[in-house]
């Protein structure tokens, strides 16, 4: 879904700091500032506006403004790029690795699971995707402890997430544990439909760049994994002789450790409760803690406390971050625009010179 030109999109979506994404939306809704005022204004040490600042330029979504008389130590103005241009950069897709190495990695992690012994007639070929489906459907029925999921692809379609949910819901609700590893989405966005449809289900997810191996374990019992990790369609193999589950039971319980989870990374919608968009609202049309407390009939306390609560969820430091937190994602009723942002009274910039 494109985003709405009337908001600014977190940047923390995408593995940027909370300081860049503040002063990313400070540039884009009060226009070019010197790092000496943003720190002013928002109440940053300078030390930390320089480093996000940085930060903003190296994933090109500010720029300095050139200048032919740069002198070390002087503050110099900075101007955003514009979201569409930030977001195409931020988005742009990562390069996969080629079909050989696919294949190498794949039939190379099989070959070095170093197995003492192998029982070939605990192997089975399901030679076809339909066929392969079937049978996850059996065997996720007969579950009981522990469903475990090793997923390679960079993307996950809508049709195929549809279409595991309903499973996955149902090991839930039997109570099996369920601890998925993905790679990260192709766009580097950590809050998509498919982590949140994910989370919502119950189950437990990490991502990993690198993974060698699609695969699938039901009760560290019985494994599957692609005949051939470069077409799906020619079904999978089935091996439930002891000694190779264990290893691959191993091997994914290896990768799960150095897994993160996305949801810990990245930064969900920001939603309000109804106090506190009434509150905001009130104090972005001009109210102080008193008369909005008059007006919604709460104690000038509760006020503070519901501010200082916002504040520390969202990871903001002041009312004013606040403000171009919730105006730039529109997650208030706030009547600002960006050129109506509300500015600290001008003090001389002593760093300029």
């Amino acid at each position: 879904m494109p985003e709405s030109t009337d908001t600014i999109p977190r940047l923390t979506r995408w593995g940027v700091s909370p300081d860049a994404d503040l002063i990313y939306r400070a540039l884009t809704m009060m226009g070019g500032r010197k790092d000496t005022e943003l720190s002013r204004e928002l109440g940053l040490p300078r030390s930390r506006v320089v480093a996000a600042l940085d930060e903003l330029a190296a994933v090109r979504a500010a720029q300095p403004t050139r200048s032919a008389t740069i002198r070390p130590g002087v503050a110099r103005r900075w101007d955003p790029c514009p979201v569409p241009q930030v977001l195409r950069y931020l988005r742009r897709p990562v390069v996969p690795g080629s079909q050989r190495d696919r294949w190498r990695q794949h039939f190379g992690t099989l070959d070095g699971l170093d197995l003492p012994t192998l029982d070939e007639s605990r192997i089975r070929h399901w030679t076809s995707r339909s066929l392969a489906r079937r049978r996850i459907a059996h065997l996720g029925a007969a579950e009981r402890h522990e469903h475990l999921a090793i997923n390679t692809e960079e993307v996950i379609t809508a049709d195929a997430t549809a279409a595991a949910l309903p499973v996955d819901r149902g090991l839930v609700e039997r109570g099996i544990q369920i601890r998925i590893l993905g790679r990260p989405p192709g766009d580097g966005d950590r809050t998509t439909a498919h982590l949140a449809q994910v989370g919502g289900v119950g189950m437990t997810y990490r991502e990993l760049p690198d993974l060698p191996i699609k695969l699938i374990v039901f009760d560290r019992r019985v494994a599957l994994f692609p005949a051939d990790p470069l077409n799906f369609e020619a079904g999978v193999v089935e091996v439930d002789d002891a000694p190779v589950v264990q290893a691959l039971c191993g091997l994914f319980d290896r990768l799960w450790t150095q897994g993160r989870d996305p949801h810990r990374q990245g930064v969900p919608p920001i939603t309000l409760t109804p106090r506190e968009q009434a509150l905001v609202a009130l104090l972005s049309a001009g109210h102080t803690d008193v008369s909005a407390a008059n007006e919604l009939k709460l104690s000038v306390r509760t006020v503070a406390y519901t501010m200082r609560e916002l504040m520390d969820r969202l990871g903001v430091e002041n009312r004013f971050q606040l403000a171009l937190l919730l105006g730039a994602a529109g997650a208030a009723p706030l009547p600002m625009s960006r050129t109506a942002v509300p500015r600290p009274p001008e003090q001389p910039d002593k760093e300029d010179g």
